[in-house]
């Protein structure tokens, strides 16, 4: 019986099984070996041989060189890897991906004399069992972590039964004098390379075409001089996954992709070169005989481990022609590059890169209260142009970190979740105060416009408040910064002295009013910017106590419960307060009847 269409759709559905089960498998192996599996591999970088191995390891786990290569794309665009330490995770995932073919040649080998027992324990039939003991753990179990060890029995099973369904289905194949014919014809290493570099391109899996190959070594048709080209073209087949993924990305990102081909790329011409030298001078006794599975799961493991060790010592060399291939330019840096979608799947890392944005909106505010204040009290003309561009960026980090919190995972633990919360609460206060600068900078600007001025006492009131507000603004955003509690805890007790200031300085205001010191159209201005400042005080206040309630574990982020229950009441807090009423309320400008 030939190869017909029948054959071919269980070909089809075979490598469909096999693919679902790799990344069922991969899937269940990155869950159970825990949520920080990632952000493990963002850490070990230090070095080399640490970067290597951890590529290697997570790798080796979910089974797809090129998900870490896109994972390690993601860390490098969103700045949290540089290029340089990205090379060592990809010189160990090229290893970690041949873990694959060389758990399918376990399925190699054995006769029918073998006993029971052995029989059992081969991997295509001992699949089934694993398969029929994963289900029987999926539904009966709701544990996390179980059923993360049911999807690794599933995905094992699964993928050896579609290996078995595409041996089955190309078995015919080896009766055909075309197929062995067009393999000989494949024998040509640059056709060879190219067959191999195309299927792995369009499928997007090393690992599941060298499963292909694999099945069809099965026939018996497939010699080491047809199956040698293709592997090498399949290890460059497989760059066009990170190449997707670093469209759109920084030319850091794009850079990263280049080092994994290159390293595919000159490691196949070095290996075409020393294997056709040896083979035209001396000879390979083993050339022309047919490859099974553990042949080519030996070759595809010997040519990553070669190459790694070759490129060890220059890796500098695979930095240098990815910088030299994709030219440095003007690229300006854009703060929420850190929001890289490639990391929403490992909620703990995306949640750190918000956070860092966040971050960067406080900074942004407290350079903004310095544009906005400066010009009351140094006369130096408004920067319109940098106020407004770190404006824009608060406006549009609101919009963006949030949307991306939104994408985070659901199933969040615990810890994360409350630091999901602080975050969204923390982003809207961070905007609000950004507003409120907004509001002061026009103030100073419509009344300078008007011609308009702030009598002597008016400004050095104004000057004690705006010094308070800004300590409060600098030590909120240091303590977000550090996420430290000894920084926030300041923050409340000068709230409080803010508080004070705002009353003062409106009764102030009033006898003066009362006294014609001052007059309507400048009065207005001043009521305005002491509410503004006022309000940022209050926004401060919310950051700091979120900020206190993440770092301490509280369970509740309700702010006005924890500071009247939990802080306000200490002996520390009243302490604080005095120390900061004496330091600015002494520092007011004593009433004249002229004021």
């Amino acid at each position: 019986m030939g190869f017909d269409l029948m054959n071919l759709v269980q070909l089809a559905g075979g490598l469909a099984l096999f693919i679902y089960g790799m990344t069922t498998m991969g899937s269940g192996l990155e869950r159970a070996a825990g949520a920080k599996l990632e952000k493990t591999l963002e850490k070990m970088t230090g070095n080399i041989f640490t970067a290597l191995l951890m590529g290697l390891v997570v790798t080796a786990i979910i089974q797809s060189s090129s998900a870490t290569t896109v994972m390690v794309i993601g860390f490098v665009n969103a700045g949290i890897m540089t290029l340089k330490q990205s090379v060592g995770v990809i010189l160990g995932a090229n290893i970690g991906t041949t873990v694959t073919g060389q758990i399918l040649r376990l399925d190699s080998g054995g006769t029918m004399s073998d006993s029971m027992i052995m029989q059992l324990l081969k991997p295509s039939n001992l699949a089934y069992i694993m398969v029929l003991a994963g289900i029987i753990l999926l539904l009966t179990s709701q544990s996390k972590r179980r059923r993360s060890i049911a999807d690794i029995l599933i995905g094992f099973g699964v993928l050896f039964i579609g290996m078995s369904t595409m041996e089955s289905a190309v078995s015919p194949l080896a009766d055909l004098p075309q197929f062995s014919q067009m393999f000989a014809a494949i024998s040509n290493p640059i056709l060879g390379v190219l067959v191999g570099a195309g299927v792995t391109a369009i499928i997007q899996s090393s690992s599941a075409s060298v499963g292909i190959l694999q099945a069809l070594s099965t026939t018996g048709a497939i010699t080491y001089s047809a199956a040698i080209p293709i592997i090498l073209g399949q290890n460059i087949g497989t760059c066009i996954t990170a190449f997707l993924s670093s469209i759109g990305g920084s030319k850091n990102a794009r850079r990263t992709a280049m080092v994994h081909f290159y390293f595919n790329l000159i490691g196949s011409i070095i290996f075409l070169v020393v294997i056709y030298a040896v083979q035209y001078t001396v000879g390979f006794s083993f050339w022309s005989e047919a490859i099974d599975k553990a042949g080519i799961a030996n070759f595809h493991t010997l040519f990553n481990v070669v190459v790694t060790i070759l490129f060890l010592p220059f890796t500098r060399v695979l930095v240098f022609l990815a910088e030299h291939t994709i030219r440095a330019d003007e690229e300006k840096a854009d703060p929420l590059a850190k929001l890289e979608p490639r990391l929403l799947a490992t909620p703990s890392v995306a949640l750190d890169q918000a956070q860092h944005c966040i971050a960067d909106m406080g900074s942004a505010a407290l350079d903004n209260y310095a544009l906005a204040m400066d010009p009351l009290f140094q006369g130096v003309p408004q920067d319109t142009a940098a106020f407004q561009a770190r404006e824009s960026f608060l406006d549009r980090a609101e919009v963006e970190v949030a949307k991306y919190l939104v994408q985070v995972r659901a199933d969040l633990p615990e810890n994360l979740r409350r630091q999901h919360m602080e975050m969204l609460h923390s982003l809207s206060d961070f905007e609000k105060i950004g507003d409120y600068e907004q509001n002061i900078f026009d103030a100073v600007g419509a009344l300078r416009a008007n011609g308009g001025s702030f009598s002597e006492d008016a400004i050095a009131e104004l000057r004690v408040m705006a010094e308070a507000v800004g300590e409060l603004l600098e030590k909120t955003v240091n303590g977000y910064l550090e996420q430290s509690v000894s920084i926030a805890k300041y923050a409340e007790p000068i709230e409080e002295v803010v508080d004070l200031l705002k009353e003062t300085l409106k009764d102030r205001h009033i006898e003066r009013l009362n006294a014609g010191a001052c007059t309507i159209q400048t009065g207005m201005p001043f009521l305005e910017i002491v509410h503004d400042l006022e309000k940022i005080g209050d926004h401060c206040s919310n950051i700091a106590i979120y900020t206190i309630q993440l770092v301490e574990g509280s369970g509740s982020f309700d702010t006005h419960s924890f500071s009247k229950q939990a802080y306000k009441s200490s002996p520390e807090f009243r302490q604080a307060v005095s120390y900061f009423e004496t330091k600015y309320m002494n520092a007011l400008p004593r009433k004249t009847p002229e004021a």
